[in-house]
């Protein structure tokens, strides 16, 4: 087995696991759940390739739960009926860390129906972040920045090609040593058993020429707040798709963790503006737009426009991962005045914090923190008080804090 990576979710199972009987680690295929989950585990039963262990789970359920624990149960959900084995084991036995679950799909309400409060916590694992592969420094933590503690020059940051082909390689632990060109083929691969098997194992039919094609727009549109009827449109071969079917689609996606969109930030504002709703189109991984675009390294030094997009889906997943270990969440916030912030963190205490992201540069810079310090005025404080910090994140270039208070941070130094 290979040597394990430690993943900036290890903290939140441990806790989780102190606390309840059983913890169901979520995510896309392949980010490494099954890896971290036996990290944390005593015994286990892989349910993904050992049909022997599908068929108990039917016949003697008891056995399969049955070992040292914590117990992992890989691919749960191809066993749909331990779930509710494994709750009224739960409720059995005593104590918190019993068993750990793994799943790539989450399957239909039904097979959950019996709730798990109480006895499950739900904890989301992604691909791994800039800090978790070795592309960011982690010198500044978003600790840091919540407590607005950063004022470093960074001497010696990653150049830009760097971070295009992070960015084009992406989090996959399985990849994360070949070569790029491997790489490459293994998100192209990716997509492509997404298409093939992964959607059409939840039991319902897919045309795996019109996921493709969906997956196409998605990646074209990444970053954005594109509609699912511009989706329709621009996923059509000829005609565009109907809308209900790109609807089915996105549900579909979104089970097997491979969409997951940044919803619009709820704040009340002291001006006359609207907040404008729409949800920021995102893929699992940034390495998947790449694929779904055909792009490469190449094409993108070349197109920087889309390469700003692209990097901007790879921030995104980062501050995903840094901010859940502190339970926090990620929004965005657009209002009808065209004014426009990528990212909100906020934490439970109520504390937040706004990001911007640019590829670097004095002038897009400036632009960033002109949109910071505008947001700023414009939300009540009564609300949602004052922010945190306001941050410009960068692909290159030293960081540093402005005159005017907001500091600049490029992604190769931020972790969590």
């Amino acid at each position: 087995m290979n040597e394990y990576l430690p993943r900036v979710v290890d903290a939140e199972i441990a806790m989780a696991l102190r606390s309840m009987p059983a913890v169901v680690l979520e995510g896309p295929r392949g980010c490494g759940k099954t890896r971290t989950g036996r990290e944390h585990a005593r015994s286990e039963v892989l349910f993904g390739s050992d049909a022997g262990a599908r068929l108990g789970a039917q016949i003697d359920p008891a056995g399969v739960l049955s070992g040292a624990e914590p117990r992992l149960l890989d691919e749960w959900q191809l066993a749909p009926g331990i779930w509710n084995q494994m709750r009224a084991a739960a409720d059995e036995g005593d104590g918190p860390g019993r068993f750990i679950l793994t799943g790539s799909a989450s399957p239909a309400d039904d097979v959950t129906r019996h709730t798990g409060a109480g006895r499950v916590r739900r904890v989301r694992m992604r691909t791994m972040s800039s800090y978790e592969t070795g592309l960011s420094s982690g010198e500044i933590s978003l600790d840091d920045l919540f407590d607005a503690a950063t004022g470093y020059i960074e001497s010696q940051p990653p150049q830009l090609g760097e971070v295009i082909e992070a960015t084009c390689r992406g989090g996959w632990p399985a990849s994360i040593d070949f070569d790029l060109d491997a790489a490459l083929d293994f998100a192209d691969g990716y997509l492509r058993e997404i298409c093939r098997a992964d959607v059409p194992q939840l039991g319902t039919r897919r045309s795996p020429a019109g996921l493709a094609r969906l997956l196409r727009s998605l990646a074209r549109n990444v970053s954005t707040e594109a509609s699912a009827l511009t989706l329709a449109k621009d996923a059509g071969a000829g005609a565009p798709l109907d809308p209900r079917t790109v609807g089915a689609y996105l549900d579909a996606l979104e089970r097997v963790f491979v969409v997951e969109d940044i919803p619009a930030w709820s704040a009340q504002l002291c001006s006359r503006a609207r907040l404008r709703q729409a949800p920021k189109r995102h893929l699992a991984d940034p390495s998947l737009a790449v694929a779904a675009l055909g792009a490469t390294p190449q094409r993108l030094r070349a197109d920087l426009p889309t390469f700003g997009l692209l990097f901007e889906a790879l921030v995104m997943r980062d501050l995903r991962v840094y901010a859940q270990r502190s339970r926090g969440w990620l929004s965005h916030y657009r209002d009808s005045d065209s004014l426009e912030v990528d990212a909100i963190v906020e934490r439970p205490s109520g504390e937040w914090l706004a990001a911007e992201v640019k590829l670097g540069g004095e002038d897009a810079i400036e632009q960033a923190a002109q949109s910071l310090l505008a947001l700023a005025a414009k939300v009540s404080e009564q609300s949602v008080g004052t922010p945190a910090d306001l941050v410009v994140l960068t692909a290159v270039g030293s960081g540093y804090r402005r005159p005017d208070g907001i500091a600049v941070v490029p992604i190769t130094a931020l972790g969590p």
